[in-house]
């Protein structure tokens, strides 16, 4: 294995194993997460959503293919986690409970700008269903 392909894959998988965990705990709803959950004024039902969420955004990042998919699971991704950071904030935590999803979005985001071309949307030359239609 290149070390390209290793600059891939190693934040791919530690932010994969780190964000199954996660979407596994939230459909688990321990007590624990749920007084954070609480804590943070988010409704009962949150983590369950949550959770289904990022298990799906899993199952894109590790699939093959699914370039466009992979672009809106980044996206979904980069928006739950910097969230999280900010409920901590705004709900007055210390600012070291804020830390641990940007870290997570760290290595996400350096999965996606690591990531291959298979794994990246064709640029509008040279995708058709992005070409303006003619006629």
């Amino acid at each position: 294995m290149d070390k390209k392909t290793l600059g891939y894959w190693i934040p791919t998988a530690l932010f994969a194993l780190a964000m199954t965990g996660s979407g596994a705990m939230n459909l688990m709803r321990p007590p624990e997460l749920l007084a954070v959950m609480e804590n943070l004024h988010f409704p009962a039902w949150f983590p369950m959503w949550l959770g289904s969420w990022k298990l799906a955004g899993v199952a894109v990042l590790l699939a093959p293919g699914l370039p466009r998919l992979k672009e809106w699971a980044t996206a979904g991704f980069t928006i739950s986690l910097t969230s999280a950071s900010a409920a901590h904030l705004f709900n007055g935590d210390p600012v070291a409970e804020a830390i641990p999803p940007l870290v997570m979005l760290g290595l996400g985001l350096a999965s996606w700008a690591m990531r291959p071309d298979s794994r990246r949307l064709a640029d509008s030359a040279g995708s058709p269903a992005l070409k303006p239609a003619v006629g």
